[in-house]
């Protein structure tokens, strides 16, 4: 009999599409390699759902709040339904970035200089010296996240908008010019490393999931040192936060003629995007495990206790 796999999608943050993006693509894949999927687009009656449906396991690909931040996973260890991905710490630590980057930081990887501010400091003056980026402490997919140049006189003013849904504290940070890289680990053993192209501007939401939005080297074209030392940096933030199953960490290189050839861990993603244009998936694909492969592997690796 095969095995029946609940796939927790969408939720309420504000990477719901993401989610319902990739859980799509997750239950087509976990079907065509033979489990009994159902769909669950997860609500605050989760536990009531979980009861009803009886799965063996649940494959989170939930993003941000609630689903990423270790809260799901302690429901799941309670019901006791083994889930796929990190456990309740890592994806708490790892869903805060900037306790992340003080735990990564007291393992030796190399973090962008910042500080935490509230929203309403971020939106009267400058946090730090342009050029800065701010973001929320605990969202992903680049929604909410400002890049403020050199000659920008004034914060981001959507700061100050009534509807502002990222939360109320935000990490300010030094701007890392130069190369966009990210490595995922799987299994604990570190994959290729991707250069990341955006079509026009930052690898932001658009550059993430539109069609054409951005474009993919790989293998990253940096020295083979610096390939290296992306993927024992990526192991090390991975193994650092606690991480499980598979993880995704994304860098900065300023290779810039002139710069400061600092590597830094920007964050670590333990519930990396599952899309068609998502990079993990990319990442498998180029040491030859394919999509229905890897979310076969992603069950079996499923657990409590994580």
């Amino acid at each position: 009999m095969s095995k029946h796999v609940a796939v927790l999608m969408g939720g309420w943050s504000s990477e719901r599409q993401v989610s319902l993006w990739s859980g799509e693509a997750c239950a087509e894949a976990l079907e065509s390699v033979g489990f009994r999927v159902s769909r669950i687009d997860v609500g605050r009656d989760l536990a009531e759902v979980l009861h009803k449906t009886k799965p063996d396991v649940c494959f989170n690909a939930l993003h941000g709040r609630y689903g990423e931040d270790g809260k799901v996973q302690g429901l799941l260890e309670i019901m006791g339904i083994p889930y796929t991905h990190s456990g309740v710490l890592a994806s708490s630590l790892a869903a805060h970035k900037e306790r992340a980057k003080q735990v990564m930081a007291a393992a030796g990887v190399s973090v962008p200089r910042g500080k935490v501010v509230t929203r309403a400091e971020a939106a009267k003056a400058h946090v730090l010296t342009p050029p800065y980026v701010l973001k929320p402490v605990d969202g992903g997919s680049s929604v909410g996240v400002f890049i403020v140049n050199a000659d920008q006189e004034h914060p981001p003013q959507e700061l100050n908008r009534a509807d502002w849904e990222h939360g109320e504290e935000l990490l300010a940070e030094n701007f890392v010019a130069g190369k966009e890289l990210t490595c995922a680990v799987l299994n604990d053993e570190p994959l290729d490393v991707i250069e990341i192209l955006p079509a026009d501007g930052w690898y932001d939401f658009e550059a993430k999931y539109a069609s054409g939005g951005s474009r993919h080297v790989l293998p990253a074209e940096i020295s083979p040192f610096v390939y290296q030392q992306v993927r024992k940096l990526a192991v090390e933030a991975h193994r650092a936060l606690g991480c499980r199953g598979v993880s995704r960490a994304d860098f900065r290189f300023d290779d810039r003629e002139g710069g400061t050839g600092e590597l830094v861990c920007l964050e670590v993603n333990t519930q990396p995007g599952m899309t068609k244009t998502s990079l993990v998936p990319e990442l498998a694909a180029y040491v030859g495990m394919g999509f229905g492969e890897l979310v076969k592997w992603l069950v079996e690796d499923a657990s409590l206790d994580r």
